[in-house]
């Protein structure tokens, strides 16, 4: 006979990494059905919904801007914006000043399909987390405080 294996948490629902991971798993797919049609995927949006961030702020958006933004890996972001630009989404010049980046910008496909994918994604979230209703706000700063704990490790 097995030994027995013990858990900390008394049951799944008292464990907040298994509760975080079904939450997830149920808002990635709302997502992807928002996303879907729009030729998009849940990573392509975040990375795009970063650089329209950016753009407001500065013609020179790097790939690197975009990577601590999302808090994305490099690597993945540059494989990423491939993608975008095959699709026309995005296009990559050379960096005025820095001879080894690129600056990203939109293209005006890229901005009609990113308008679009916001308001499908912001209607999505409201949708999912209206529920919360009042306590929306407060779920949103414990977030916060977990992503700003755990960003470096």
């Amino acid at each position: 006979m097995p030994k027995e294996i013990e858990f900390q948490f008394k049951s799944p629902n008292d464990s907040p990494g298994y509760l975080l991971g079904q939450l997830t798993m149920l808002w990635q797919r709302k997502q992807k059905k928002v996303l879907d049609p729009l030729d998009l995927t849940q990573t392509q949006f975040v990375l795009l919904a970063a650089l329209g961030w950016l753009s407001k702020e500065s013609n020179a958006v790097t790939q690197a801007d975009i990577a601590n933004q999302s808090n994305t890996d490099r690597m993945m972001v540059s494989k990423v914006l491939r993608t975008l630009e095959d699709k026309r989404f995005i296009t990559r010049h050379e960096h005025e000043t820095d001879t080894r980046a690129k600056t990203i910008r939109l293209t005006k496909n890229g901005e009609v399909v990113l308008q679009k994918a916001i308001i499908e994604v912001e209607n999505a979230d409201l949708d999912f987390f209206g529920a919360l209703e009042t306590k929306l706000s407060s779920f949103n700063k414990n977030m916060i405080q977990l992503i700003d704990k755990n960003k470096g490790e």
